[in-house]
């Protein structure tokens, strides 16, 4: 594994399940020491859900890559302290716990950073430190639809419908670690001080909703659904091909369009004045919409994709994950990576993103056995073989 742009930050991550942890995972492909404490029983839930292979999680070893994983009873006083010897040597500590959980076991901001004036701590929650919702449980889905992405998803007969993923816990993470990063840079350029970055789930979310608040505050237009079109943005939609696959074509600027038209042979669209902008197409969705699916129903997924490429189109199939696993460019870009588990199987990871030239995150190892490092951390804070067997012994770690 190389060394990465974060080698040498220290990251102390007492999350658990997916927001939490997502960022903490970025922080370890990047190169930073992620330190993972764990309740000793069962450890993070993550590691019982979905597929399993030998007991533990596939999606945990995806998760919870180059980290380290330490067990701590954090509703015991003892356990409470080894959470504080590790923050103070910690840049970073990232918690996803309900606002007051930390202040409730001693490990609030405060708390810590009167040791560790340096620390940037990452809150994320489904609505942040303050207001009225506070103290309410809001996982990614209540997130997902308080921030007004469900409501504007699916189509506009049916119910909403949710993504088959928890997009707004990862969301929340990624800005997050914005957060976090701009939060180090002011710490090491202006005084040495670090701050709390507090992310709610549900802002995440809300700051993805495009022109929504401003179209609705000066006319009064609500968004709504409108299946797999794009509102106002013509065309930009998912046509039925021959061979039954689904192809997107997102053809809405205005030279664009004109070479969607010429390539399915509609020279008196490309041509006609009246649809020669996007307002102009807008007014004529749904018959561009009928031209486009009528030509894309004669020809096979490839064929069509084929011929919009060369006529430089923005066009793809919709892709399953079976897809993605044998798609050239996926592999080009070393999206599908290899990691060996502990039995020695070998499992196909998704690749690290972003991608950076000169210092690249990497893969050093899946997601760790529950408590694999508690030995090795804790003596590096302190703590003797001695009380570390005895700690184990009342079942702190």
């Amino acid at each position: 594994m190389t060394a990465g742009p974060l080698a040498g930050l220290k990251v102390l991550e007492l999350g658990q399940l997916i927001a939490g942890p997502f960022a903490g995972k970025v922080f370890a492909e990047f190169g930073a020491e992620v330190i993972k404490l764990e309740p000793p029983q069962g450890g993070d839930p993550l590691r019982g859900w979905r597929k399993l292979h030998a007991g533990t999680s596939l999606w945990w070893y995806v998760q919870n890559r180059n980290k380290k994983s330490v067990t701590a009873d954090l509703r015991t006083p003892e356990g409470q302290e080894i959470a504080r010897r590790l923050a103070r040597g910690a840049d970073v500590l990232i918690e996803n716990f309900r606002p007051g959980t930390l202040e409730k076991w001693g490990l609030g901001y405060d708390a810590l950073a009167a040791a560790n004036p340096g620390l940037v701590m990452l809150r994320l929650s489904g609505f942040g430190q303050t207001g009225p919702y506070r103290d309410l449980a809001g996982f990614g889905a209540i997130g997902e639809s308080m921030g007004g992405m469900r409501y504007v998803t699916g189509f506009p007969d049916r119910p909403p419908v949710r993504m088959n993923l928890s997009i707004g816990d990862a969301l929340a993470s990624l800005h997050g670690v914005i957060g976090v990063l701009m939060a180090l840079r002011h710490r090491d350029v202006n005084g040495g001080r670090g701050q709390v970055v507090d992310v709610a789930l549900f802002e995440a979310v809300f700051n993805m909703m495009e022109s929504t608040l401003p179209e609705f505050d000066l006319f009064g237009i609500v968004r709504e659904r409108t299946g797999t079109n794009l509102t106002g943005i013509v065309p930009s939609n998912t046509y039925l091909t021959r061979d039954g696959q689904h192809v997107v074509i997102g053809a809405n600027a205005d030279s664009i369009f004109k070479r969607l038209a010429r390539a399915m042979g509609r020279d008196d669209l490309a041509n006609d004045p009246s649809l020669a902008d996007n307002a102009g197409r807008a007014k004529r969705a749904d018959e561009l919409d009928r031209a486009i699916g009528e030509w894309t129903s004669r020809h096979d997924a490839d064929e069509v994709v084929r011929r919009l490429h060369e006529a430089q189109v923005p066009a793809g199939k919709i892709y399953s994950i079976a897809d993605i696993a044998r798609d050239p460019q996926f592999a080009a870009r070393g999206m599908i990576r290899e990691a060996t588990l502990p039995d020695g199987t070998r499992l196909k990871v998704p690749g690290v993103v972003p991608r950076l030239t000169e210092t690249p995150g990497d893969i050093g190892w899946a997601g760790p056995a529950l408590g694999e490092h508690t030995q090795a951390v804790l003596a590096e804070v302190g703590y003797t073989a001695e009380e570390i067997a005895a700690l184990r012994s009342r079942g702190v770690v």
